[in-house]
């Protein structure tokens, strides 16, 4: 153990600084002087660039035509798929305004085209346009009517849930200030008695 000890004290620190500069040393010049590091990368070939070129005669397609402007898609190949989706959400709108207007009391297409070809006159076109009027206005009647009806009860038992709740806050604190005067007369008489000790 001792003779540890005593090569540990012989141990100089600057022989230790001149061995991790010399580790330092060899690492730098095997790392940094690699060959394949500092050189260009060899040519494949040594014809210029300008051999193949361009030639308008042949048939180059980059994408087939698909109408649109300038003959193809107005829309980027990528998103073939949100196009089909656009277009089918489209025409499910288109589906439902006909439906809309054919299953909701409205004169359907074919009315409205003859009314207008044979000449219906303005009046009963009124009386028609009135009609649709006060059925809206009926559904609108009943719609309001049982959002204040909803209203009201929710109200109701907004109302019911607040004086549970007060009378809930009041017992407890009342419950919370009976603790609290028991505890300082408890304090209290602790206080009397270690004085009078």
């Amino acid at each position: 153990m001792k003779r540890a000890i005593n090569w540990l004290k012989n141990i100089r620190p600057a022989k230790i600084l001149t061995v991790f500069l010399v580790g330092i040393f060899l690492f730098m010049t095997q790392a940094c002087g690699a060959r394949g590091i500092a050189t260009p990368p060899p040519q494949p070939d040594s014809q210029s660039s300008y051999t193949k070129r361009y030639d308008p005669t042949k048939d180059y397609p980059l994408s087939s035509p698909a109408g649109g402007m300038n003959n193809f898609s107005d829309v980027d190949p990528r998103a073939g798929g949100t196009e089909k989706a656009a277009n089918d959400r489209s025409e499910a709108l288109s589906k439902n305004a006909q439906r809309n207007v054919e299953e909701k009391g409205i004169d359907s297409r074919e009315q409205y085209e003859r009314n207008f070809k044979d000449g219906t006159s303005f009046g009963e076109r009124v009386k028609n346009l009135g009609e649709d009027v006060g059925s809206s206005a009926g559904e609108v009647g009943e719609g309001v009517a049982k959002g204040t009806k909803r209203g009201i009860e929710n109200i109701q038992e907004n109302t019911q849930n607040a004086a549970k709740s007060l009378t809930k806050n009041i017992q407890r604190a009342g419950e919370d200030a009976g603790k609290n005067i028991q505890r300082t007369t408890e304090d209290a008489a602790d206080a009397v008695n270690r004085t009078v000790r």
